[in-house]
Protein backbone atom coordinates (compact mmCIF):
# COMPACT_ATOMS: atom_id res chain seq x y z
CA UNK A 1 0.00 0.00 0.00
CA UNK A 2 1.85 3.01 -1.39
CA UNK A 3 -0.75 5.98 0.16
CA UNK A 4 -2.94 5.85 3.08
CA UNK A 5 -6.39 6.03 2.05
CA UNK A 6 -7.80 7.93 5.06
CA UNK A 7 -11.60 6.40 3.13
CA UNK A 8 -11.10 2.81 4.53
CA UNK A 9 -12.89 1.51 7.70
CA UNK A 10 -9.82 0.94 9.53
CA UNK A 11 -8.36 4.50 8.44
CA UNK A 12 -11.71 6.13 9.40
CA UNK A 13 -11.62 4.21 13.14
CA UNK A 14 -8.33 5.08 13.80
CA UNK A 15 -9.03 9.05 12.92
CA UNK A 16 -11.93 8.46 15.41
CA UNK A 17 -10.06 7.22 17.95
CA UNK A 18 -7.14 9.48 17.44
CA UNK A 19 -9.85 12.71 17.76
CA UNK A 20 -10.78 11.00 20.81
CA UNK A 21 -7.52 11.31 22.63
CA UNK A 22 -6.75 14.48 21.42
CA UNK A 23 -9.69 15.71 22.72
CA UNK A 24 -8.79 14.97 26.16
CA UNK A 25 -5.66 16.47 25.43
CA UNK A 26 -6.75 19.77 25.18
CA UNK A 27 -8.71 19.69 28.23
CA UNK A 28 -5.89 18.49 30.05
CA UNK A 29 -3.66 21.36 29.19
CA UNK A 30 -5.94 23.58 30.16
CA UNK A 31 -8.15 24.93 26.88
CA UNK A 32 -11.98 24.69 26.21
CA UNK A 33 -11.96 21.96 23.45
CA UNK A 34 -15.78 23.28 22.53
CA UNK A 35 -15.07 27.28 21.62
CA UNK A 36 -14.69 28.01 18.12
CA UNK A 37 -11.31 27.68 17.49
CA UNK A 38 -10.36 24.09 18.81
CA UNK A 39 -14.20 22.49 17.30
CA UNK A 40 -12.56 21.04 14.51
CA UNK A 41 -8.62 20.51 16.56
CA UNK A 42 -9.30 17.21 17.18
CA UNK A 43 -10.45 16.38 13.78
CA UNK A 44 -7.81 17.97 12.00
CA UNK A 45 -4.73 16.91 14.09
CA UNK A 46 -6.01 13.41 13.99
CA UNK A 47 -5.93 13.53 9.79
CA UNK A 48 -2.23 15.48 10.22
CA UNK A 49 -0.70 12.46 12.17
CA UNK A 50 -2.04 9.56 9.81
CA UNK A 51 -0.24 11.35 7.12
CA UNK A 52 2.68 12.59 9.33
CA UNK A 53 3.03 8.26 10.44
CA UNK A 54 1.91 6.97 7.08
CA UNK A 55 5.01 5.15 6.41
CA UNK A 56 4.78 2.28 8.47
CA UNK A 57 1.97 1.33 5.88
CA UNK A 58 4.03 1.15 2.84
CA UNK A 59 6.93 -1.07 1.48
CA UNK A 60 10.36 1.16 0.79
CA UNK A 61 11.79 -1.86 -0.75
CA UNK A 62 8.90 -2.54 -3.40
CA UNK A 63 8.97 1.17 -4.11
CA UNK A 64 12.25 0.61 -5.61
CA UNK A 65 11.61 -2.55 -7.37
CA UNK A 66 8.85 -0.81 -9.31
CA UNK A 67 11.78 0.72 -10.81
CA UNK A 68 14.39 -1.44 -11.10
CA UNK A 69 16.10 -1.68 -14.40
CA UNK A 70 19.56 -3.28 -16.03
CA UNK A 71 22.00 -1.09 -16.76
CA UNK A 72 25.73 -1.86 -17.23
CA UNK A 73 26.93 1.44 -15.03
CA UNK A 74 29.39 0.87 -12.69
CA UNK A 75 29.89 4.88 -11.50
CA UNK A 76 28.52 7.32 -8.59
CA UNK A 77 24.50 8.12 -8.49
CA UNK A 78 23.99 10.95 -6.24
CA UNK A 79 20.62 12.37 -5.87
CA UNK A 80 21.28 15.42 -3.23
CA UNK A 81 19.20 18.13 -1.04
CA UNK A 82 16.24 15.91 -0.66
CA UNK A 83 13.53 17.46 0.87
CA UNK A 84 12.62 15.74 4.43
CA UNK A 85 10.35 16.44 7.44
CA UNK A 86 9.90 13.65 10.28
CA UNK A 87 9.33 13.54 14.10
CA UNK A 88 11.58 13.06 16.72
CA UNK A 89 10.37 9.95 18.47
CA UNK A 90 11.77 11.07 22.00
CA UNK A 91 9.07 14.66 21.67
CA UNK A 92 7.13 13.94 18.69
CA UNK A 93 8.19 17.24 17.48
CA UNK A 94 9.49 17.64 13.60
CA UNK A 95 13.10 17.78 12.34
CA UNK A 96 13.75 18.00 9.28
CA UNK A 97 16.32 19.14 6.52
CA UNK A 98 18.28 17.56 3.39
CA UNK A 99 19.30 14.00 2.85
CA UNK A 100 21.86 13.08 0.02
CA UNK A 101 21.99 9.78 -1.39
CA UNK A 102 24.93 7.80 -3.38
CA UNK A 103 25.41 4.60 -4.75
CA UNK A 104 27.19 2.48 -7.19
CA UNK A 105 25.43 0.14 -9.57
CA UNK A 106 26.13 -3.71 -9.70
CA UNK A 107 23.56 -4.37 -12.33
CA UNK A 108 21.02 -2.56 -11.53
CA UNK A 109 19.72 0.94 -11.86
CA UNK A 110 16.50 2.34 -9.60
CA UNK A 111 14.12 5.45 -10.95
CA UNK A 112 15.69 8.47 -9.61
CA UNK A 113 12.17 9.90 -8.20
CA UNK A 114 12.04 6.25 -6.19
CA UNK A 115 14.72 7.76 -3.98
CA UNK A 116 13.18 10.36 -2.35
CA UNK A 117 9.76 7.79 -2.04
CA UNK A 118 12.47 5.71 0.22
CA UNK A 119 13.21 8.98 2.21
CA UNK A 120 9.60 10.08 2.94
CA UNK A 121 8.52 6.29 3.45
CA UNK A 122 11.17 6.14 6.77
CA UNK A 123 10.82 9.88 7.20
CA UNK A 124 7.00 9.60 8.20
CA UNK A 125 6.92 7.66 11.05
CA UNK A 126 8.90 8.25 14.72
CA UNK A 127 12.24 8.51 14.20
CA UNK A 128 15.96 9.15 15.56
CA UNK A 129 17.85 11.05 12.50
CA UNK A 130 20.49 8.03 13.26
CA UNK A 131 18.01 5.75 13.06
CA UNK A 132 16.87 6.99 9.67
CA UNK A 133 20.23 7.61 8.29
CA UNK A 134 20.71 3.43 8.25
CA UNK A 135 17.33 2.40 7.15
CA UNK A 136 17.51 4.21 4.27
CA UNK A 137 21.50 3.07 3.48
CA UNK A 138 19.81 -0.54 4.45
CA UNK A 139 17.19 -0.61 2.30
CA UNK A 140 19.19 0.41 -0.80
CA UNK A 141 21.47 -2.06 -0.53
CA UNK A 142 19.39 -5.05 0.57
CA UNK A 143 17.15 -4.50 -2.93
CA UNK A 144 19.71 -3.16 -5.77
CA UNK A 145 22.40 -5.05 -4.25
CA UNK A 146 24.34 -1.86 -5.64
CA UNK A 147 28.98 -2.11 -5.17
CA UNK A 148 27.69 0.26 -2.33
CA UNK A 149 25.73 2.64 -0.73
CA UNK A 150 26.00 6.55 1.40
CA UNK A 151 23.56 8.72 2.99
CA UNK A 152 24.04 11.91 4.79
CA UNK A 153 21.44 13.77 6.41
CA UNK A 154 21.83 17.33 7.57
CA UNK A 155 18.87 18.66 9.93
CA UNK A 156 17.31 21.16 12.07
CA UNK A 157 15.72 19.56 15.10
CA UNK A 158 12.70 21.66 16.69
CA UNK A 159 13.05 19.71 20.41
CA UNK A 160 16.69 21.35 20.29
CA UNK A 161 15.26 24.83 18.97
CA UNK A 162 12.08 25.08 20.94
CA UNK A 163 12.46 23.54 24.26
CA UNK A 164 15.73 22.02 25.88
CA UNK A 165 18.95 23.80 25.14
CA UNK A 166 17.25 26.38 22.61
CA UNK A 167 19.50 26.34 20.22
CA UNK A 168 17.97 28.05 16.73
CA UNK A 169 21.03 27.42 14.59
CA UNK A 170 22.06 23.72 15.24
CA UNK A 171 22.66 21.77 12.83
CA UNK A 172 23.32 17.78 13.54
CA UNK A 173 24.97 15.61 10.30
CA UNK A 174 24.40 12.28 10.29
CA UNK A 175 26.34 9.52 7.67
CA UNK A 176 26.21 5.74 7.21
CA UNK A 177 27.77 4.09 4.36
CA UNK A 178 28.50 0.31 2.78
CA UNK A 179 30.49 -1.26 0.46
CA UNK A 180 32.92 0.96 -1.81
CA UNK A 181 32.14 4.09 0.27
CA UNK A 182 34.55 2.24 3.02
CA UNK A 183 36.84 3.25 0.92
CA UNK A 184 37.75 6.86 1.95
CA UNK A 185 38.78 8.15 -1.31
CA UNK A 186 35.29 7.54 -2.61
CA UNK A 187 33.79 9.00 0.34
CA UNK A 188 35.99 12.35 -0.16
CA UNK A 189 34.61 12.50 -3.90
CA UNK A 190 31.09 11.69 -2.61
CA UNK A 191 31.30 14.48 -0.26
CA UNK A 192 32.63 17.27 -2.73
CA UNK A 193 29.78 16.03 -5.20
CA UNK A 194 27.12 17.20 -2.80
CA UNK A 195 29.35 20.26 -1.50
CA UNK A 196 29.25 22.04 -4.83
CA UNK A 197 26.96 25.09 -5.71
CA UNK A 198 25.80 24.82 -1.65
Amino acid sequence: MNNLDINTTDSLQIQQALEQHYLQVLSLIGEDPTREGLVKTPERVAKAMQFLTQGYRQDPSEILRSAMFREDYRQMVIVRDIDFYSMCEHHMLPFFGKVHIGYIPNGYITGLSKLPRVVDVFSRRLQVQERLTTQIKECIQETLNPLGVIVVIEAQHMCMQIRGVEKQHSLTTTSDFTGAFKEAKTREEFMQLISRNK
